[in-house]
């Protein structure tokens, strides 16, 4: 009974399915925002470079003799004058060779004053003819080397006695303790640096200049300083120093930079940045540093494409980097719109959505026109 019924409504289900929309097919990529600068004439860049602030003088500080340290008398950061003792040596075994020089001079005098008075008896009786030239001459030697045994001791006495006050390390010029490199109980050898001295007067900020850029540089450079504790204010200076040979680990040359301190006021290892102006060829541009990558050495920025609104990647010329931007001598337009940000996840062709650092739409039929 219900085959009619099925077979009249068959019709009806053909036509239904012939009307009804096709199943949508997998939507295409939505195109995603990139974030778009124009590349702008490039002003006054300048490269920075981070650094401390340090003494001119720092000397390292040593015990003239060895010994077992018996007391540290200073810390780091103290300020100290100048002949102000900083740490001593245990001194005993000092005051006993102290003593036994005092011994070997008492018996060289002795001895010497043995032999001067048996020189006079020996030349009254050579003048009486008692004794012969010979025996003269013999006691007249011995008087010869006990004047030099004389000599010689009373040297060595004065060579222990200085070397008892070399057991106090004093300070050889008012400053600043910067390091401390032996400790109370330590055995230090002749010479082994016990502190640094910060001393009083200039103050420089140490650089560490790239090994591919060091040929820009030269002693008496012009440069400015900036301390991260006085933000936006560059005091004028200049390259005082500049090492001749890299560092082996770091393989860059370190560089001194003078400063009047008189005017910035710094303090001893304060942060601080050293501006250097750029040489820009003229007529570059200048782009943030997020928008350049790289492949491989060959830098390159993503340009879009206004009438698709697809990016290509760009092959590009780049100068010094600077702070916040880089200098790009060529392969830009002013007119090119580039991605300024996430960058690592572009690929070749890609549609995108071009949007201000405010996410807000950009007209690129308006930025057309204003260039035609």
């Amino acid at each position: 009974m219900y085959r009619p019924l099925l077979l009249a409504a068959l019709p009806l289900w053909l036509t239904l399915a012939a009307c009804s929309p096709a199943e949508p097919e997998k939507d295409e990529e939505k195109p995603r925002p990139a974030v778009m600068v124009h590349p702008r004439v490039a002003g006054a860049l300048h490269e920075v470079f981070p650094g401390e602030v340090r003494a001119r003088s720092q000397p390292a500080l040593a015990f003239r003799i060895g010994g077992k340290i018996s007391r540290r008398l200073v810390d780091v950061g103290d300020r100290v004058e100048r002949g102000q003792p900083l740490a001593e040596l245990n001194a005993e075994d000092l005051r006993l060779e102290l003593d036994s020089a005092r011994a070997r001079l008492t018996s060289a005098e002795a001895e010497h004053r043995l032999a001067s008075g048996e020189l006079e008896r020996y030349r009254a009786l050579l003048q009486r003819q008692l004794v012969s030239a010979s025996q003269f001459d013999t006691v007249e030697s011995r008087f010869d080397a006990s004047a030099a045994q004389l000599k010689q001791a009373r040297a060595q006495l004065d060579v222990t006695r200085n070397q008892a006050g070399y057991a106090v390390l004093e300070a050889p010029q008012s400053g600043v303790i910067a390091q401390r490199l032996a400790e109370a109980g330590q055995v230090v050898a002749a010479g082994q640096a016990v502190f640094e001295l910060a001393v009083d007067g200039d103050r420089e900020v140490r650089i560490d200049l790239p090994e591919q850029a060091i040929g820009r540089f030269k002693v008496g450079q012009a440069l400015a300083v900036e301390l991260w504790s006085r933000p936006g204010q560059l005091f004028p200076a200049h390259i005082r120093e500049l090492s001749p040979a890299a560092d082996a680990a770091s393989r860059t040359f370190e560089a001194r930079v003078a400063f009047d301190n008189d005017k910035a006021g710094a303090e001893l290892g304060q942060s601080a940045r050293v501006f250097v102006d750029g040489k820009s060829s003229r007529g570059a541009l200048a782009l943030p540093m997020s928008a350049l990558t790289a492949d491989g050495d060959q830098p390159y920025v993503w340009v879009l494409d206004p009438q698709q609104s697809t990016l290509h990647k760009t092959p590009v010329t780049v100068g010094p980097y600077g702070e916040e931007q880089v200098p790009v001598l060529a392969g830009l337009q002013p007119g090119d719109w580039v991605v300024a940000a996430g960058t690592h996840l572009l690929r070749e062709g890609q549609r995108v959505r071009p949007v201000d650092r405010m996410n807000r739409p950009i007209d690129l039929d308006r930025s057309l026109a204003q260039q035609e």
